[in-house]
């Protein structure tokens, strides 16, 4: 009886073995059949990348970009974390000639911390504006205004965002990259992107009527129209909010003075109160 015990599991050992073995080898032919060689370029575009996988480019991560481009599917500039040097690299890698897109950034369209801005409650959440948001459209009595619980600068990967102990969300010039991840976090689209070259921006989201901004904002935009009479090719007035015309905003700054509010900012001149971020070659505070 054990001796044919033996036999059986002995056959049925040799039996599996002979299977693994074809079976392998069956695997082997077709994996080299059917393998299909990937550029070795994928890998060396991959590593100029800053592997962020912020998606700002459109593809699912560093690694969908790189193959993108190596297909031709996909602009070299579509990076704005890389920005120009990025560009530069990928176009020596591919040989063609480097066209870096103009930078973007980001900037908080916004001033009314909780000094100079009215609550409607004193809400004791959770520290996510999207969780605030949906209590009663939020703490803020401004309906477009920032919340200031932070979530745009949890999601920020460059340390490119601070919150001021006043509760608004303030993003560096010099560190923003243009990702967009803080876009995406925001229920409320306070963020937006602008060319870097403008400096002069209107910080307001409210598209109420002046009389209604004055009860709940310090220095929301009233939709007076002072700006544009100043420089009007500068200047835009829709549904009661200013914007600046970032093509023909070589003279904007000319409207910052007379503004009632001072809903207009020039930040080579300072960040919003509050901010610890400085103007580019500036030593001293630029909070104002």
């Amino acid at each position: 009886m054990i001796a044919e015990l033996t036999t059986y599991l002995t056959s049925t050992l040799i039996f599996m073995g002979v299977l693994g073995f074809i079976l392998a080898a069956v695997l082997a032919f077709a994996n080299r059949k059917l393998y299909v060689q990937e550029d070795p370029r994928i890998d060396e575009v991959e590593e100029m990348l800053p592997g962020t996988n912020c998606g700002a480019c459109g593809f699912p991560g560093c690694a969908g970009y790189a193959k993108a481009v190596i297909a031709g599917s996909a602009d070299l500039n579509q990076c704005p974390p890389g920005g120009a040097e990025v560009v530069a690299r990928l176009a020596r890698i591919l040989g063609v000639e480097a066209t870096a897109a103009a930078r973007q950034i980001a900037v908080v369209v916004c001033q009314g911390d909780n000094q100079r801005a009215q609550l409607k409650y004193r809400y004791l959440g959770l520290e996510d504006c999207t969780a605030a948001q949906k209590i009663a459209d939020g703490p803020k009595a401004c309906p477009g205004g920032c919340l200031g619980l932070g979530s745009c600068q949890q999601a920020c990967p460059f340390g490119a965002i601070e919150m001021t102990a006043d509760g608004l969300a303030v993003i560096s010039r010099e560190k923003c990259t243009g990702c967009r991840k803080c876009l995406a976090v925001c229920p409320r689209d306070v963020i937006r992107m602008t060319p870097y070259e403008s400096a002069v921006h209107v910080l307001c989201n409210s598209h109420d009527k002046g009389a209604v901004v004055r009860k709940y904002c310090q220095v929301g935009c009233i939709g007076c129209h002072i700006c544009q009479k100043t420089v009007p090719q500068a200047y835009k007035i829709e549904n009661f909010l200013a914007a600046v015309v970032y093509e023909q905003d070589a003279e904007a700054f000319e409207a910052i003075a007379k503004c009632p509010t001072k809903c207009i900012r020039d930040f080579n001149d300072g960040y919003p109160a509050g901010s610890t971020f400085l103007p580019a070659g500036n030593n001293k505070s630029d909070a104002a």
